[in-house]
């Protein structure tokens, strides 16, 4: 099996393995004291809200190239779902 076949399970791992980066990185400039921390024991919402905000712009720019293969893999599949479909309609119109 080719790289490509495991596109769109690469750049899940990977966002997923950057979100959780930046979720360390918050939690440490919170323990540091460099961000404030949430009151009444929202801390853990706002330091992952934080990590979302903060991977968001870094995976657009930092797994472009994973995200490209992904979606080549998504246009190959639709691709062939179509031709199938296509193939099965013209198998129909000849039977009739």
């Amino acid at each position: 099996m080719s790289s490509q076949n495991f596109a769109s399970l690469r750049y899940t791992a990977l966002r997923v393995g950057l979100l959780i980066a930046c979720f360390g990185v918050v939690y440490g400039l919170c323990y540091v004291g460099l961000v404030p921390i949430g009151a009444n024991g929202s801390n853990l919402v706002w330091m992952i809200l934080l990590a979302l905000i903060i991977s968001a712009p870094l995976s657009w720019v930092l797994l472009r190239k994973q995200r490209d293969a992904m979606s080549e893999q998504i246009v190959e599949r639709v691709d062939r779902a179509k031709q199938k479909l296509a193939a099965n309609a013209g198998q129909e119109d000849g039977a009739a």
